[in-house]
């Protein structure tokens, strides 16, 4: 990924928007691609790495993408979690989703309802819905999602409810950007009608899947499947 910028975190604001002070001494205004709240990852004075555009477009340069808490570096861009999932779903990296020879992106369900990916081709099975939801808070070694009360995840959940129920396969696809996880689970104390909301979908045949990428400032790669824990 080629992380070029490493510094030290000062300040998260306006959701977007992040001040670091770089290893030369200089302080920075960073894009922070992450709209959650960061649970756990806003951790001051801790390295992090930001990656460079030369887009003449751009109001801010340097993008914030990864913050090392303790030993482990923890990926902040969410944009990632999908690119790292297309691959997975490209390669089979989650062998219950192999098979299919189509991969499309961003597709309409309904009225003011977009779906990260849709599987087509297989000779077997109906096409699959797959929603990418991006994983960076933890406790211990469990991942918990989401970090704040997310209406569009429930949405989500329902919508791809709704496709399980019509015939077709869905899927929710967790992508824990730290390497310290072991399995990932909903956090209920944090929205429980989220948690509700992705169990009652996971009873009408939603499939629940996970993935943990290992994060670094020259790397970032999926290493394995993770269990999702209702």
């Amino acid at each position: 990924m080629g992380a070029d910028i490493s510094g030290r975190l000062l300040r998260r604001y306006k959701r977007f928007f992040a001040d670091v002070q770089t290893d030369r001494g200089d302080e920075i205004t960073v894009h922070c691609p992450n709209p959650g709240s960061m649970r756990g990852c806003l951790e001051i004075g801790a390295a992090v790495r930001c990656t460079t555009s030369d887009n003449p477009r751009r109001k801010l340069r340097h993008t914030l993408e990864m913050i090392r808490l303790g030993r482990v570096w923890v990926g902040l861009h969410t944009l990632r979690a999908n690119q790292l999932a297309a691959g997975v779903l490209e390669n089979a990296g989650v062998a219950a989703l192999g098979g299919y020879s189509d991969l499309q992106r961003e597709v309409p369900v309904g009225e003011g309802t977009r779906l990260d990916f849709r599987l087509t081709g297989h000779p077997r099975e109906p096409d699959a819905y797959v929603e990418v939801k991006s994983v960076t808070m933890a406790e211990g070694t469990c991942a918990r999602f989401p970090d704040s009360v997310t209406a569009r995840g429930r949405r989500h959940a329902e919508r791809l409810e709704g496709l399980a129920r019509s015939g077709l396969r869905a899927a929710v696809l967790f992508v824990v950007q730290r390497g310290d996880c072991e399995r990932v689970e909903p956090a209920d104390d944090l929205d429980p009608e989220y948690g509700a909301a992705l169990r009652r979908a996971a009873r009408h045949g939603v499939e629940l899947y996970a993935v943990r990428a290992r994060v670094g400032p020259q790397r970032l790669r999926v290493d394995r499947e993770l269990p999702v824990c209702l």
